[in-house]
């Protein structure tokens, strides 16, 4: 192995052999578990973020655990077609060319899409291979391949002649920008400040006027009626009569309603049922004519006065209120704060439209789905997302489906002259279907389908449904979705509600919500903010000026660049240094606890770098003092355990026990400390040292061969154990390890994952090691307080042992002398005729360094002034404890007992402390 860690020598050598080799693929092992997961599929549009980058970390370490866990193992990959959002980009292409998809053809645009996909479609998939992804690249699919695509017509046709899917003219939200509907979840409603128009609208029989209150002036051409609560008194007596309609002369009818707020405004509302969702319902249930006023570009469209015609809305808003008010019927305008929705696309202000669109009738498909979790088929991690899971489900509208952009699955509908509509797979079925021959014209619907709607299929049509596949009948249902928490209603539940109904099978048995990757303030990333960081930039380090160049963008404000720029230099002076693909990955691992946001923290990644640095050195300290030694790969060679060897080896099982535990329970967080604590503090810092004793003295050859094999085999354990996390560093470093550990392999991908041994579990090496370092940390302690030379070896008594201490002290006074650098130990008999020393206790056993020449009097008093009040502040708490009569009913005994012991332990210690800073005082 190279004498430093270089990332970049290692991840794409390792990758591509991984990939070429074909070690991401199923194992196709019918006697073995099927383990699925099917990874959320990325917008083609898009490029790796850290919200990704920190989703694709969990699922791949879920697959590569399972993997060696012996499962039959599938992560199917692929990408989402992304309607609106792609067809926007190529939209832009054209746009920079003077050209519009109208002046190209539905067809030849077409063309052009999919050639910017083959071009730029895969930079995500390109990127995940850097994060060490390993999903089955061969099966990857795109939700508009041509299997997928069959996969959509099916469930469409199935759910039309259901009658669960139906067309029908109704309100929906309308993108005048992009030109079609969006759902209510791609809608971004956000409070602005507007005004409050009041307007008198005259009464048609000339007896007076009523005033309405409006945020939409505009709308008011479109009105049908103006309603009132029918118990409000002060308009009772005008139900039934008729406003006379300013500008347009309609009459319209004054109509009373509960949903009227009497205390709002004037209680007099204005009411356009195509142009406001609650007046819709309203318009519904008294039959007002559903007359809609705007363009798809929100302009006034010739159904409104002569004068307002073709201007945009926020124009004819004007002119309204200019002509109203020259007409003397504005009463008053006052500020006034709104929710105003936009769409999420295109940031355009939402217009409610009425058009023809298609819908899935949900009610029917909804119980189902509900019912799979509330009987815990599906489980969600954490389980209180299934509270806003079950809030959306129950209250769940019709599902519109149908957009009017170009790109993506177009609707299996055609109509013939007379506007009859027929459903079908393909238009020649349709006419065998329906009999109607050749010379009978048929258009196909021009809308596509929502990009929703095939990604719901997503978990079954990736296996090839609605063929009956092998794939399918191994792999599904999927065993977890990881997914955030911002598409449960997008996706997630759409899933489920789809996958029921045409596989009678859940989709997944469980959901792993994770929270957002935010920055290191706790701000949410966004190119607007500055703050966004690009995955691979952490990975390989970006220069400062590339990284100003890359946020501070060039559509960008000036001012807004500026201040970005200001901020980027400020954080990054010396840019981002590389932090290698397993340091990243462990550091979204250690930050995944379960079900919240996550602060991405710089200083965080630089830590798990030099964690990584840490493992590769010890590898090579373990290779020096193993290569061409006796590892015990000879059974037959006798090979005797020191105590740290039984000690390691007995940990090792614990954090194995906790590694699995955590990583079955989605714990990443606390499984990736278990590893690091163990490999940093335990095996590098205390079992290396504790086996130069043995390795460097006359140890006797069984000892030393016990030692190099339990080197090598706890780190080659070690190495797959944290395989999943760190694929990278583990690899390179199992090669080298594994032939001295006995192992034989292309690869760690597909070893075994760790067993804890039960058998191996040493309670007493446990408790004898801890004994050994508490004694060891004792000195190093007083060393560093009494500002002791490492290097200066030091005489050490002790005193107040029992038998106990005795047996250990005499086992272990190799590890003692040497870790701690000691020149001698001594027992004493009578503990007063010792000189005055620095004092470490081990229980209840004194370690005391004798000061003469070592000491500063002063330090010494200070350090043990500090442990005593440390100690005093203990007492005080456990006696409040203790002297707390509810506590003490209350709590098990056990637990009570165990206060009390503590209680005991730690008087005995302040005791002992103070007659020493007593006798430290007299000096």
């Amino acid at each position: 192995m190279d004498k430093h860690f270089d990332p970049n020598a290692i991840e794409i050598k390792w990758y591509q052999t991984w990939e070429n080799q074909g070690y991401f693929k199923p194992s196709y092992d019918t006697s073995a578990d099927p383990y699925s997961i099917m990874i959320p599929p990325p917008n083609v549009t898009g490029s790796l973020h850290m919200g990704h980058a920190f989703q694709d970390t969990i699922m791949d370490t879920l697959i590569r655990f399972n993997r060696m866990r012996g499962k039959n193992t599938l992560w199917q990959p692929g990408t989402d077609h992304a309607g609106i959002a792609t067809q926007m980009v190529v939209e832009r292409q054209l746009a920079a060319q003077g050209l519009s998809r109208h002046d190209v053809g539905r067809e030849k645009f077409i063309e052009k899409v999919w050639e910017w996909k083959e071009e730029s479609g895969g930079t995500i998939t390109k990127q995940l291979r850097r994060m060490g992804a390993s999903p089955d690249w061969s099966r990857e699919r795109f939700t508009m391949d041509d299997g997928l695509s069959d996969a959509v017509k099916e469930v469409f046709v199935r759910l039309y002649e259901e009658e669960l899917i139906y067309r029908g003219k109704r309100l929906v939200n309308w993108d005048p920008v992009l030109h079609t509907a969006v759902s209510d979840l791609e809608v971004i409603s956000e409070e602005e400040q507007g005004n409050l128009w009041h307007f008198n609208y005259p009464l048609a029989d000339g007896s007076g006027h009523l005033t309405v209150a409006t945020t939409r002036p505009e709308t008011m051409l479109g009105d049908q009626a103006v309603a009132v609560h029918p118990d409000d008194e002060r308009y009772q007596h005008l139900i039934g009569k008729t406003i006379s309609l300013p500008l347009v002369g309609r009459e319209i009818p004054i109509i009373g309603d509960d949903y009227v707020d009497m205390t709002f405004g004037t209680g007099c509302v204005k009411i356009t049922p195509a142009h406001d969702f609650n007046d819709y319902e309203m318009g519904k249930r008294h039959d007002l004519l559903m007359l809609n006023i705007f363009t798809v570009d929100a302009a006034i469209n010739d159904e409104a006065p002569e004068k307002y015609q073709g201007m945009d809305r926020y124009e004819a808003r004007k002119a309204i209120v200019a002509d109203l008010d020259a007409l003397g019927l504005l009463d008053s305008i006052k500020p006034h704060t709104l929710m105003v929705p936009r769409g999420d696309r295109s940031h355009a202000v939402i217009e409610p439209f009425l058009t023809d669109q298609w819908y899935v009738a949900v009610e029917a498909l909804a119980k189902p789905a509900i019912d799979a979790v509330k009987n815990g088929d599906i489980e969600f991690v954490p389980k209180n997302w299934e509270n806003t899971y079950f809030e959306w489900m129950n209250n769940i509208q019709d599902w519109c489906i149908s957009r009017q952009i170009w790109w993506g699955h177009r609707i299996p509908a055609w109509y013939d002259a007379d506007g009859n509509v027929y459903v079908g797979r393909t238009e020649n079925e349709v006419r065998e279907k329906h009999r109607i021959s050749a010379s009978v014209e048929l258009t196909q619907d021009n809308d596509v389908l929502d990009t929703w709607f095939s990604s719901a299929l997503w978990t079954f049509s990736t296996l090839g449904w609605p063929e009956k596949t092998p794939e399918l009948a191994t792999f599904h249902p999927t065993s977890v979705l990881v997914t955030g928490f911002d598409i449960i209603f997008f996706w997630v539940a759409r899933m489920i509600m789809m996958t029921l109904k045409f596989t009678g099978e859940v989709p997944f048995k469980q959901v792993y919500v994770h929270g957002l990757v935010r920055d290191g303030e706790g701000q949410k990333m966004s190119k607007s903010k500055g703050n966004v960081l690009d995955p691979i930039d952490l990975i390989d380090g970006i220069q400062l000026e590339d990284l100003v160049a890359k946020r501070t963008y060039g559509m960008m404000q000036p001012e807004k660049a500026a201040k970005i720029e200001k901020s980027t230099r400020k954080q990054f002076a010396d840019g981002i240094p590389a932090f290698g693909t397993d340091a990243i990955r462990f550091t979204f691992a250690s930050l995944a606890s379960t079900g919240r946001d996550i602060r991405f923290d710089l200083q965080r990644a630089e830590g798990y770098r030099n964690f990584c640095n840490k493992l590769w050195n010890a590898t090579r300290y373990v290779l020096m003092n193993t290569e061409g030694f006796d590892t015990g790969v000879d059974e037959q060679q006798p090979v005797e355990y020191s105590l740290a060897d039984r000690w390691i080896v007995a940990r090792l099982q614990q954090v194995i026990s906790e590694v699995q535990k955590h990583l079955d329970n989605y714990r990443f967080d606390l499984a990736a400390n278990a590893m690091y604590e163990f490999t940093w503090n335990e095996y590098c810092d205390w079992y290396l040292e504790l086996a130069k004793p043995i390795l460097n003295k006359d140890s006797s050859d069984a000892a030393k061969r016990g030692t190099r094999k339990t080197l090598v085999r706890v780190l080659e354990t070690l190495l797959r154990l944290m395989h999943p996390v760190m694929p990278f560093i583990t690899e390179e470093a199992w090669q080298a390890v594994a032939p001295l550990a006995g192992k034989n392999g292309n690869t760690i991908m597909l070893q075994p994952y760790p067993e804890a041994n039960e058998s191996l579990l040493d309670s007493e090496a446990l408790a004898e090691l801890e004994w050994v370092k508490a004694f060891i940390i004792g000195v190093r302690k007083i060393r560093s307080e009494m500002d002791i030379a490492p290097s200066k070896t030091l005489p050490v008594l002790l005193a107040d042992l029992n038998a106990q201490d005795c047996t250990w002290l005499e086992n272990n006074r190799l590890f003692l002398q040497t870790l701690a650098k000691l020149e001698s130990i001594e027992v004493l008999t009578d503990e007063s005729s010792a000189p005055e020393s620095a004092v470490a206790l081990v229980g209840e056993m004194k370690v005391l360094i004798p000061m003469g020449g070592l000491i500063d009097k002063e330090a010494e008093m200070a350090r043990l002034g500090k442990e005593i009040d440390k100690l005093k502040g203990e007492i005080n708490r456990l006696s409040g404890k203790l002297n707390n009569d509810s506590f003490v009913a209350k709590a098990p005994e056990a637990v009570v007992a165990k206060e009390r012991e503590k209680l005991a332990e730690n008087q005995t210690a302040l005791n002992n402390l103070e007659a020493q800073y007593d006798k430290i005082s007299k000096l």
